[in-house]
């Protein structure tokens, strides 16, 4: 829940967004950079609203529907300031959807195991080289460093997980 709190209040610490702009900005731009993805923003919206962190104004303009326009309320910036600084130091065990596999690996054969596992690598490799590109054509683009450092993270972490892969298989 912190994330996503946090995920909302520091978009709209951007600047205004209505509902449509702010889920464009989390499919188009830090779903990339940090894998979020949300089924639904309006009710987060609400309850950020009702909890007195989001000021909402009613917008019409020209034959467009009318549109909600949501901004901080000082409650709300307060809160996302709180948030970000717990956020940066508090630890999560990162969740690994490989750690659940590797649990019941001794149920399925070694040699189909390594397969799958070779199968893995494959993917991980052919990601970590998009992610790669991506990152040389956004520093030419000139993209914010922070938003570098989070490309950087995720080939780093795809590395990290080739390399241990790549050690299991020989032990298998």
């Amino acid at each position: 829940m912190i994330e996503q709190r946090l995920l909302f209040l520091g978009l709209l610490k951007e600047g205004p967004k209505h509902g449509y702009e702010i889920k464009k900005r989390i499919k188009d731009i830090l779903s990339i950079f940090a894998g979020v993805q949300l089924k639904s923003i309006y009710y987060p919206l609400k309850k950020l609203e009702k909890d007195g962190y989001l000021n909402k104004r009613i917008m019409k303009a020209g034959h467009r529907p009318t549109r909600y326009v949501y901004s901080l309320s000082p409650k709300g910036e307060a809160k996302f300031k709180e948030l970000l600084n717990k956020s940066l130091i508090e630890f999560k065990r990162p969740l690994f959807s490989l750690d659940l596999s590797l649990y019941f690996l001794p149920y399925i054969k070694p040699r189909v195991a390594t397969r799958r596992l070779r199968g893995r690598i494959q993917l991980l490799n052919r990601l970590n080289r998009s992610l790669k590109n991506f990152l040389e054509l956004q520093r030419q683009r000139r993209l914010s460093s922070y938003l570098l450092s989070i490309l950087e993270h995720n080939i780093f972490m795809l590395e990290a997980e080739v390399k241990f892969l790549k050690r299991l298989i020989k032990n298998l």
